[in-house]
């Protein structure tokens, strides 16, 4: 009596450990759920992002100036209404100069304007922890610098999405 009572228990705990408690299977159940959900919301990420990232602004200035004119402050007012349906995209603004003075005032005016833009972004509603702000004083001109028209184009600061 004892024995067989001993060997229903034993039988009893093998099917117990051989077979997923009720448990586990919900855990597994909800682990599933959490996952799946976790792959869904990358893919909305990761298509808001391809979206966000068409957008783009380019501010001009004039020459030893880091001041963001009417035409820029529309422009940055155009992408920051873009933004609106992004709130999670992080916002490169890069300043550039063209090549007339010394390279290290270059470099501190290209900063100055990148700043500038920035402090618009800001002023406009996008937060300034999204905001990457570089400045590349004459590095990669988008024009060349040997014209009147090269050199203005060359003045720039540009926005786009990371």
């Amino acid at each position: 009596m004892i024995r067989s009572r001993a060997l229903a228990l034993c039988v009893g705990l093998l099917f117990v450990s051989a077979c997923p408690s009720a448990h586990q299977r919900t855990y597994d159940k909800e682990t599933q759920r959490l996952e799946q959900q976790q792959r869904e919301a990358e893919a909305r990420a990761a298509a808001e992002h391809r979206e966000a990232s068409r957008y783009a602004a380019v501010v001009y200035f004039d020459a030893g100036s880091a001041v963001v004119g009417p035409d820029g402050q529309r422009e940055l007012r155009w992408f920051v209404d873009q933004m609106k349906p992004y709130p999670e995209a992080m916002i490169l603004v890069h300043g550039f100069a063209d090549t007339t003075g010394s390279a290290a005032e270059n470099q501190d005016l290209a900063q100055a304007r990148a700043r500038a833009v920035a402090d618009t972004l800001t002023k406009q509603g996008i937060a300034e922890s999204r905001l990457m702000v570089q400045s590349f004083g004459t590095e990669s001109p988008a024009a060349t610098n040997t014209t009147a028209e090269g050199r203005r184009r060359n003045r720039r600061v540009e926005v786009t999405v990371r």
